[in-house]
């Protein structure tokens, strides 16, 4: 049932990649507006990351562990997006940027952000623990601009609405089976081992932030990102708390 309970909330945080995909093909949404709800999303999750990821993985390891797992994730992170990024340089943005066949680099970028994300997620269920609806909602608020920005720059650089659609709908569904996967690979692990993935997924979260979102939020938005990614670290740390 767990597992089950697992898959389904990784599939409530990565479907908002859906979300965004539609509302950028058919509905449209200011830069300035995206720029906010990403920066948002970048807030909570720093926060999640902060006191649930972090603090979990220190409570389970110790300090050695969740150290050397957060280098870890960050190192492997900072790799994979660099490779990605010579194929689909500006894979998140709006204005048509991507190259007309960096549809496959695209989808294996969200891939790159989400899983960490979704198996973080699933761990969190791990001995009956409880998932954390405040990660969840990250999640969501975080891949809503993802998404709406690729399939409105997907579009304009001529891909079909059946191609993106599809594209994210696969997205979403590993998105779901890497949150069942973190619950059902780990759930005899030693704490230890969990303490490992946990800070694995939080180095990869934090250097998407610090590499894609922020960044892209800042561009678009300007100076005032600052502030909303401080009010909602703010409101999830209460959250939290």
């Amino acid at each position: 049932m767990d597992a089950l309970l697992a898959a389904f909330w990784g599939f409530v945080g990565g479907a908002s990649l859906l979300l965004g995909a539609l509302v950028g093909l058919y509905a449209g949404a200011s830069q300035r507006l995206i720029s906010v709800v990403m920066a948002v999303g970048a807030g909570v999750l720093i926060s999640s990351v902060a006191f649930e990821l972090m603090e979990e993985a220190y409570r389970k390891g110790g300090f050695d562990s969740p150290a050397i797992g957060l280098i870890l994730g960050a190192l492997i992170y900072f790799a994979a997006d660099l490779a990605v990024s010579r194929r689909a340089k500006d894979r998140k943005r709006s204005q048509g940027q991507q190259s007309g066949g960096s549809g496959t680099a695209i989808a294996v970028g969200a891939l790159m952000d989400g899983i960490p994300e979704s198996a973080a997620i699933g761990i969190s269920l791990i001995g009956g623990g409880a998932v954390s609806w405040v990660f969840v909602v990250a999640v969501f608020l975080s891949n809503v601009p993802e998404g709406l920005s690729a399939a409105a720059g997907m579009k304009k650089a001529g891909h079909s609405a059946a191609y993106i659609l599809g594209l994210w709908g696969a997205v979403v569904v590993v998105s779901a089976l890497a949150a069942l996967f973190g619950y059902l690979f780990l759930a005899g692990a030693s704490g230890e081992i969990v303490a490992v993935i946990q800070s694995f997924a939080a180095g990869a979260i934090l250097t998407m932030l610090a590499s894609t979102m922020l960044p892209e939020a800042y561009e678009e938005g300007g100076a005032v990102v600052g502030v909303v990614t401080t009010a909602g670290f703010l409101v999830a740390f209460v959250l939290i708390r």
